[in-house]
């Protein structure tokens, strides 16, 4: 990706070298976003202005994103459907629908970003504009979506595993929702991400623990890389699949071919999401009943269901905020909460 870093200050290498510098010390995921979010703003403001972006853009600009991404479009002809119409022929959005709040903070977030990249005020913090973008999150105020329909807690997760063989395949998709879900509710491009060195198996034989290191997630980067441990049936389930699939180094988690012969390449996020929608088809489930986020949510109701405190069960999950971590808490129904079993 080419970040839109260039201040006048600097010559073109060393623009080069710190934009350099922005992609080796940034997670890749919010890299994607970014570029993702580059994309769309340039094509928006080239669709409605017939022009490219400027740095610093004007508060002019910056007005007119807010308004045309603060209302529902559908029944609004004018430039501004006429924009998101183009839009939406690029592949860049999905429906005149007004877009949820958090998609235009991000998109905003990111604009700002770029500004910052280039040593350049962003036209977001005008005190107009500013003020219509709050105005604009309340009016478009919506009741927070669940990322996944329904959470995959320990009876459902139990089904899903009650499908796998013993075939590579059978071995593989066992091992990627235990380690998903025991290791703290895993997300799918953390468990992709996984390597064979990142297992540390050397209290495996002694005491049946496993320690999972993770290079990069949403809130740790390499430095500060969190080692998680797995015991019991899911480190088990892991080395199974070591084992049986004879990995000694290189990607951890595979495609298996319809032949069950293990490929010598990375099981992606998509591939993630396969695995899991294809076991909760053989256990009875619809495919959309869960999503891939269904592995996070569900081991964080499972833990509230069984009494483990919040702060226990945010140490392998690694959520930063509390008050992130306890909605999911705050979903468990009030008459299973095990505090009402206090007396028996």
């Amino acid at each position: 990706m080419d970040l839109p870093i260039a201040p006048l200050t600097l010559t073109p290498d060393e623009a080069e070298a710190l934009s350099a510098l922005y992609r080796r010390g940034t997670p890749a995921n919010t890299l994607r976003a970014w570029e993702r979010d580059l994309a769309y703003i340039a094509a928006w403001k080239q669709a409605v202005f017939g022009a490219g972006l400027d740095w610093p853009e004007s508060e002019s600009v910056a007005l007119r994103f807010l308004l045309d991404h603060a209302q529902d479009l559908s029944d609004a002809p004018g430039p501004a459907q006429d924009a998101a119409r183009a839009l939406i022929a690029a592949g860049l959005r999905r429906s005149l629908a007004c877009p949820a709040p958090a998609t235009l903070d991000r998109r905003i977030a990111s604009w700002r970003a770029f500004h910052r990249m280039k040593n350049l005020p962003s036209p977001f913090d005008a005190p107009l504009v500013s003020q219509a973008r709050a105005q604009a999150r309340r009016a478009a105020a919506r009741p927070r979506a669940r990322k996944s329909e329904n959470p995959i807690t320990r009876p459902v997760l139990e089904a899903m595993l009650a499908t796998c063989d013993h075939s590579h395949r059978g071995l593989r998709d066992r091992a990627v929702l235990m380690l998903g879900w025991a290791s703290g509710g895993r997300r799918r491009s953390e468990i992709a991400a996984l390597s064979r060195d990142d297992i540390d198996t050397r209290d495996f034989d002694a005491s049946g623990l496993l320690r999972i290191r993770l290079l990069s997630t949403k809130t740790t980067g390499p430095d500060l890389a969190p080692r998680l441990p797995l015991k019991g049936r899911p480190a088990r389930a892991v080395m199974a699949w070591i084992i049986a699939a004879r990995i000694d180094s290189g990607p951890l988690f595979r495609p298996v071919s319809l032949s069950d012969r293990v490929l010598n390449r990375r099981l992606g996020p998509e591939g993630i999401r396969a695995v899991i929608r294809h076991r909760l088809e053989l256990a009875g489930y619809p495919s959309d009943f869960a999503s891939a986020h269904g592995l996070r949510s569900g081991f964080l109701t499972q833990a509230a269901l069984d009494g483990a405190p919040l702060p226990a069960a945010m140490a392998l999950s690694l959520h930063r905020s509390p008050a992130q971590a306890q909605r999911y808490y705050a979903d468990v129904e009030i008459a299973d909460n095990p505090a009402t079993d206090l007396l028996g």
